[in-house]
């Protein structure tokens, strides 16, 4: 199958299009910069040049390929409006290109934010509209179900983890540095679920072929990790101590990640793991700071 990935040099991206590789698909990645598209040549992949601001360009590699994955975000913490609007933007464009078509169209998505309760692949996204958290994309996909596309949701928990991860985890682990304690949110019984990224890239290829319109996976193997366990394994590597941060302190010592840390993100993954024949086979969150993966003293 020839597929079309957006985001595909970024963290996620790049495992999956060796995933899909792998499995003997064709791959067309969206590359912004000449860094990005010699990444991709060299995976064997072929290269779109453009950004998530190309909308002509997206729709044109959309309606050019057999499947598209959209992974890509602009992840600015400093403009969130504007990085909704581009990813609402880019979701729309593609759901169009594809309308009728019948194609799959998987749609990055996060756990995050949904509230306390467990997060199960019946609970529907609360984020509606343009100016909700990343546009009300994931709605605004699965409404494509409707109109002749095979659009998923893929949910990713707040962490995606390993070596060479830029992520939410690395940051908390640069901040632990930068302030000489590996601190953890008021009491650290919330909890962030988790997954490998390698166990990440499976479960999109196997969402590719097998997920069906309208349908949400969670690409989590662990339900939720206690962020006080987290700050301890940062700790740990990096010989710093572990401190409680008084939630009205968070934002100030974590800043923007903060709220993110602060929230309870307990997630399943049993109907995805039934539906796709993926069981979860990369290390643990823990295991993975703790052999070094963030880093070390």
């Amino acid at each position: 199958m020839h597929v079309f990935v957006t985001g595909a040099s970024g963290w996620i991206g790049s495992a999956v299009v060796d995933d899909l590789i792998a499995a003997g698909h064709k791959v067309t990645g969206l590359a912004r910069s000449d860094a990005s598209a010699a990444k991709l040549e060299a995976k064997g992949a072929a290269v779109h040049r453009g950004d998530l601001d190309d909308l002509a360009g997206i729709r044109a590699a959309a309606e050019a390929a057999e499947a598209v994955i959209h992974l890509a975000n602009k992840h600015d913490w400093d403009d969130m409006a504007g990085t909704n609007a581009a990813e609402r933007a880019a979701v729309q464009t593609i759901g169009d290109a594809l309308a009728g078509s019948d194609r799959p169209f998987l749609l990055a998505s996060g756990l995050a934010g949904f509230g306390d309760a467990v997060i199960t692949e019946a609970t529907p996204s609360p984020f509606h509209g343009p100016d909700a958290p990343r546009g009300g994309s994931e709605n605004l996909a699965l409404s494509y179900a409707e109109r002749g596309v095979r659009a998923v949701a893929l949910r990713f928990p707040p962490t995606v983890h390993g070596t060479g991860d830029h992520g939410f985890i690395s940051v908390i682990a640069g901040i632990a540095r930068d302030k000489g304690v590996s601190g953890y949110p008021g009491d650290g019984a919330n909890r962030w679920s988790a997954v490998h990224v390698s166990d990440a890239a499976r479960l999109v290829t196997l969402a590719l072929g097998k997920a069906p319109a309208g349908s949400r996976v969670h690409a989590v193997a662990e339900q939720g990790v206690p962020t006080r366990e987290i700050a301890e394994a940062i700790g740990r590597v990096l010989g710093l101590p572990t401190a409680s941060i008084d939630p009205a302190d968070v934002p100030g010592h974590f800043g923007w990640i903060g709220r993110f840390f602060s929230a309870d993100c307990h997630a399943g993954s049993t109907v995805t793991q039934e539906l796709l024949g993926w069981t979860p086979t990369g290390p643990a969150l823990i295991a993975d700071i703790d052999a070094g993966a963030y880093g070390r003293r």
